[in-house]
């Protein structure tokens, strides 16, 4: 089981780590169209451009404050743990799906099984937290039995 967790932790440390490299191309593109950009003789032309490429690095800088808080969640993760009670780290194995507590990085798939990373805020998240195996959640009104934790 061990294997599978740091296998999932990887994918969502690579899944960041995308994110990032993302994010900061796009920053460094706004930068140089910035430092580029030269006053025409269209003066308002000019200033209205400025001010979208200004939009557009704030909009950067707040996914780039998102991609920390990932990070951070993911420092505090502990894949290597068994768990019996669903918290941060655990792989839950319900009788319709497989979560991972982790970050919100959707689908991942592990040896051909689909695994979806959840958030604990996450609305599933949120009804999983604290149970234990053999225990019932209801969500969307389906009832849904957690089969494993670890």
């Amino acid at each position: 089981m061990t294997k599978l967790k740091q296998e999932l932790y990887n994918q969502c440390a690579q899944f960041v780590l995308n994110k990032r490299n993302t994010i900061q191309r796009i920053i460094d593109e706004i930068h140089t169209s910035m430092t580029s950009e030269s006053k025409s003789t269209a003066g308002d032309k000019h200033e209205t451009g400025r001010a979208m490429l200004q939009l557009e690095r704030e909009k950067a800088g707040n996914q780039l404050k998102e991609v920390e808080r990932l990070e951070a969640t993911l420092k505090k993760l502990q894949w290597d743990k068994s768990m019996e009670l669903i918290s941060l780290g655990s792989y839950v194995v319900t009788d319709t799906m497989r979560y991972y507590i982790s970050i919100s990085a959707g689908e991942l798939l592990v040896d051909g099984t689909t695994v979806y990373a959840i958030s604990m805020q996450s609305p599933i998240g949120q009804l999983l937290l604290g149970k234990k195996k053999g225990d019932h959640f209801v969500f969307r009104g389906k009832s849904t039995e957690i089969v494993e934790v670890s």
